[in-house]
């Protein structure tokens, strides 16, 4: 255990005007607090926090975020409250240890509750203190080093947690050294045999390369030196979750893997950053497409740097990451470093840009939006859901036409951009186009594309869209508005039905009487009470009531006699907005249609109305009846239900090709309603299968069209536009 003076003599070694009496206060302090109390291994509690207060000093932290550190868990686990935290120690260190104890005594049934509960009080206290953050960091570190000691399922579910959370979070607040390790000791106990393989294979080309290595560190910097640059460069290899999630993501096998090996030339200036790339591009011949400027494009988490892949030694491909000295410490540390190096001499070249305090940085910026946003959500499953979804750390980068740069997670989504511009934009979008051209809405965004949104007042965003989009930002927005849509069309069947109740008793409707009676009913307005009678979950009676009218025994039960049931007709039940609901729908059987793609309505004289995908040729013929077009959108609920689509399939012909075809439908959840095989002209060895199949929404639809390409047997798979 590191004694009291060697904590002390840490701190002032890197910062010599350190408040020496606080730190040895807080340390006798937590360790009279702990007593006697032990971890899982059996060692004393207290140097819980005191390894803690360790990884911090290595951080180069003040003096008031290593006595938190030591005082973390004092009112969780101790019989200290945090008003003597805050009399001892003062309201800075008190607010600390506040945001890091965890809601302990909330009546929450569930897990999932407790923990967004208590994730959402440390995001919130982050927010106003980011020193938070490292120690909440520090302190889930050294929990993950000593994870052996725990018992299993607590294990694997604290690993699973660091990987969701707690290991993006650090990535986003720019601390990659910290990211690193919570990753690999979780995927270590995640996945202990994929961890093993990877890291044998490792150490197997590692002995096998060391010396090419180490030959190009020193060709390297001797370049680097005859052209007047003085630069450090060190070889290394890529973590072991860092290969695996690569490999995952594209597909490869270990040994498809080449560009394992890396190097970081950490140099003095900006300027020496492009010129050592022009060197190392002289000497090493590059990679076509694999060059990124993260100096002249930050991400979000304030990381700058250029990389470059180029053919090494011995045909070995290696990554290049060329930065300054800050640049680096900020790569490695995050916001933690910018609070060391911010008013360094050489800081404005070297930063660019960053000297503002860590309460200015982009990666400051993005939690604080983050925290604005999550404060929304209306369930712990949906905080939780968020708060995943907006630490994804790769990203593409994208331009509105105008050439505004938008950051967004990989795998984006037109969608995704338009909200990510503002909630309006996304609310009002009905098309995309992508480097000048129409795109549809589900099109996976690339780096550097140009992205103008096309949108119609009309146009309200169809629930199916949240299963499409990818940003947090993007499917909170679009189930507020499904919410709100919903609402609005329980509020106008509540008073359709209110006024059918007051006509049957010879009354009037009156906003006023209604408004006059809404807390009788324990309701906010009368929107609110509207809406409760269209969803049934209160009596028009009772409103009635409310409102103050008398309503005899007689006329009641005349009142609460419903009509005979009448029989459904099967295509009233399409979940659309933008018609009556007594209006007939159908959909096109020439094409199909299914929520979370356009959709408009033909109106077809003593039918009703025909929906058709917004990409059908059949409404060519309909350009010059404009009266007869009807706008739709999918309605809320539309996810539940299974709707047709009709694909064309070219399949070979041969023994098993069917087969293969509809193992994969069944295998996805898809249901087949019809199908014919027609014989291709001049192409024996091919089939068209016309099939109709019927699925929930357009994501189900993409999964069972790409499984269906992947098949050896298929040829070719498209929608059928009719």
């Amino acid at each position: 255990m590191m004694r009291q003076y060697e904590l002390v003599e840490r701190v002032t070694r890197y910062d010599p005007d350190a408040d020496e009496d606080l730190l040895n206060r807080a340390y006798v302090y937590a360790m009279r607090a702990h007593g006697n109390q032990t971890r899982a291994s059996g060692e004393a509690y207290f140097n819980h926090p005191l390894e803690v207060a360790a990884i911090l000093t290595e951080m180069k932290l003040d003096s008031a975020t290593i006595a938190a550190a030591l005082l973390h868990d004092t009112v969780e686990d101790t019989e200290a409250t945090q008003a003597e935290i805050e009399e001892k120690f003062g309201p800075e260190i008190a607010s600390l240890v506040d945001g890091l104890t965890k809601i302990a005594k909330l009546d929450l049934v569930t897990r999932e509750a407790a923990q967004a509960e208590n994730l959402r009080k440390l995001l919130l206290a982050m927010s106003r203190d980011v020193r938070v953050l490292l120690v909440k960091l520090a302190d889930r570190l050294h929990n993950m080093r000593t994870l052996e000691h725990v018992k299993p399922e607590k294990r694997l579910r604290i690993a699973q947690e660091t990987m969701d959370i707690y290991a993006p979070l650090a990535g986003r607040m720019g601390m990659q050294a910290v990211r690193d390790e919570l990753e690999d000791i979780a995927f270590k106990v995640l996945n202990p045999e994929a961890c093993k393989i990877v890291i044998d294979r490792l150490a197997k080309l590692h002995a096998e390369s060391g010396g090419i290595l180490k030959s190009i560190e020193q060709e390297l910097t001797q370049k680097l030196v005859e052209n007047g640059i003085k630069a450090e460069v060190h070889g290394r290899e890529k973590r072991p979750y860092s290969i695996f999630r690569k490999m995952e993501r594209k597909l490869l096998s270990l040994g498809q893997l080449s560009d394992i090996f890396g190097f970081r030339v950490i140099v003095g200036t900006v300027d020496q950053c492009y010129r050592a790339l022009g060197i190392i591009h002289r000497t090493y011949r590059a990679v076509p497409g694999r060059f990124k400027d993260y100096i002249s494009t930050p991400k979000q988490n304030d990381y700058r740097s250029i990389h470059t892949t180029v053919i090494g030694p011995h045909h070995m491909r290696v990554e290049m990451q060329i930065r300054t000295r800050l640049m680096h410490e900020i790569a490695e540390r995050g916001v933690a470093a910018h609070a060391i190096y911010k008013d360094a001499p050489d800081a404005k070249e070297a930063l660019d840009g960053f000297r503002a305090p860590a309460a200015e940085s982009n990666a400051y910026r993005w939690l604080r939006h983050l925290v604005e946003m999550l404060q929304e959500g209306e369930s712990p499953r949906e905080f939780l859901e968020h708060t995943k979804l907006e630490l994804f750390h790769d990203q593409v980068f994208c331009f509105t036409p105008k050439g505004k740069l938008i950051a967004l997670p990989r795998g984006a989504t037109p969608i995704d951009f338009a909200y990510a511009v503002h909630t309006s934009v996304g609310d009002s979008c009905v098309g995309a186009k992508v480097n000048g051209s129409h795109a549809p809405l589900v099109t996976e965004l690339r780096n550097g594309d140009e992205v103008e949104i096309i949108r119609s007042e009309a146009q309200t965003p169809p629930a199916a869209w949240e299963g499409l989009a990818v940003t947090g930002k993007a499917r909170a927005a679009i189930r507020r508005a499904t919410r709100a849509a919903a609402r609005k069309q329980f509020a106008g069947l509540g008073h359709e039905i209110v006024q059918k109740m007051l006509a049957k008793i010879g009354k009037t409707y009156v906003p006023k009487e209604m408004a006059a009676a809404i807390a009788r009913v324990g309701l906010r307005n009368v929107d609110d009470a509207l809406a409760a009678i269209g969803r049934g979950e209160l009596s028009a009676i009772d409103m009635l009531k409310a409102m103050g009218h008398t309503i005899d025994d007689t006329k009641l039960r005349e009142l609460r006699r419903r009509p005979p049931a009448k029989k459904t007709d099967p295509d009233l039940s399409v979940p659309v907005r933008g018609v009556a609901r007594t209006t007939a729908l159908r959909i096109s059987p020439e094409t199909g249609a299914v929520p979370g793609e356009r959709i408009v309505g033909i109106l077809m004289p003593g039918e009703g109305i025909t929906i058709y995908p917004i990409f059908a040729r059949a409404l060519e013929q309909f350009d010059n009846q404009p009266e007869r077009w009807v706008d739709l959108a999918w309605d809320t609920g539309a996810e539940e239900q299974r709707f047709p689509a009709r694909l064309t399939v070219t399949i070979l012909n041969e023994v098993g090709s069917l087969a293969q075809m509809t193992q994969s439908i069944s295998d996805l959840g898809g249901n087949i309603d019809a199908l014919q095989m027609v014989a291709r002209e001049g192409a024996r060895d091919f089939y068209d299968v016309d099939i109709t199949i019927e699925v929930h929404d357009l994501r189900h639809l993409n999964e069972i069209m790409t499984s269906l390409r992947g098949k050896p047997a298929v040829s070719d798979v498209s929608r059928k536009t009719g």
